[in-house]
């Protein structure tokens, strides 16, 4: 199954923890992982994360300011994000498609200001705030149960055949092949339920998958290879093993 990997930390820093955990079965085809990144200490310098785009939803939950919340996800693009000196943030990675709500304010956003939204997320953030990973972890739990009743969530099989066949994909016509539609129908599916074209959903799975295994098998050749990978990190290969922990 599909495993993007975490954003870039930068190797020097040392007083920073990410920490993932695996969904429960019953949420496997919905959840990536619930995760927690925090500061153990205050920081000398502002930390900044180097996000990259990996075509999934995060609800997000700032643990130092509850208030602040929501849901995000990148394009295409990588982006920088100032963490500040001190942080602790939580969140659940959902599977590309799995988002039923509406997409447009997720589109290359980030969360940096109070959730004014219709979800539960402040109550929820509060309701965690107090506890250990392991106890956030349950009450996150029945949090994704309820959007799921609700409809917030729900899977999604022609991303799922997509993501289970992700090593054997690499263009738009095995992508297709993989889910069993047409070219245009998968153009109609991919566009509503996660924002993507499918050339822009294979561009982000490729690269994730680069990290995972032998990027010939999902790019043509090594020039092509690292044109793609900086064009999405801002990073050549080389310089992007060097500089980050992913």
């Amino acid at each position: 199954m599909y495993d993007p990997v975490k954003d870039g930390v930068d190797k020097s820093i040392r007083s920073v923890t990410y920490t993932e955990v695996d969904p429960p079965d019953s949420l496997a085809e919905l959840v990536h992982c619930f995760w927690e990144m925090k500061t153990e200490d205050e920081l000398e310098e502002d930390f900044e994360l180097h996000a990259l785009p990996d075509a999934c939803v995060n609800v997000l939950f700032n643990q130092q300011n509850t208030a602040i919340a929501g849901v995000t996800a990148l394009h295409t693009e990588h982006t920088t994000l100032n963490l500040g000196r001190s942080f602790h943030y939580v969140g659940v990675q959902f599977y590309p498609g799995v988002w039923t709500s509406a997409l447009e304010g997720t589109v290359d956003h980030y969360v940096g200001e109070p959730y004014d939204g219709e979800l539960s997320l402040v109550a929820t953030s509060e309701a965690i705030a107090p506890l250990e990973l392991d106890d956030k972890i349950s009450v996150l739990t029945e949090f994704v149960v309820t959007l799921q009743a609700d409809g917030v969530v729900a899977p999604n099989p022609v991303t799922a055949a997509i993501l289970r066949s992700i090593g054997d994909i690499v263009s738009v016509a095995d992508m297709a092949s993989a889910a069993a539609l047409s070219p245009r129908q998968l153009q109609r599916k991919l566009k509503a339920t996660t924002g993507f074209s499918p050339h822009d959903l294979l561009k982000v799975l490729r690269l994730q998958h680069s990290f995972r295994q032998d990027y010939l098998l999902a790019f043509a050749d090594q020039s092509h290879f690292i044109h793609s990978f900086k064009d999405i990190t801002g990073y050549t290969p080389a310089q992007f093993q060097k500089r980050f922990d992913v």
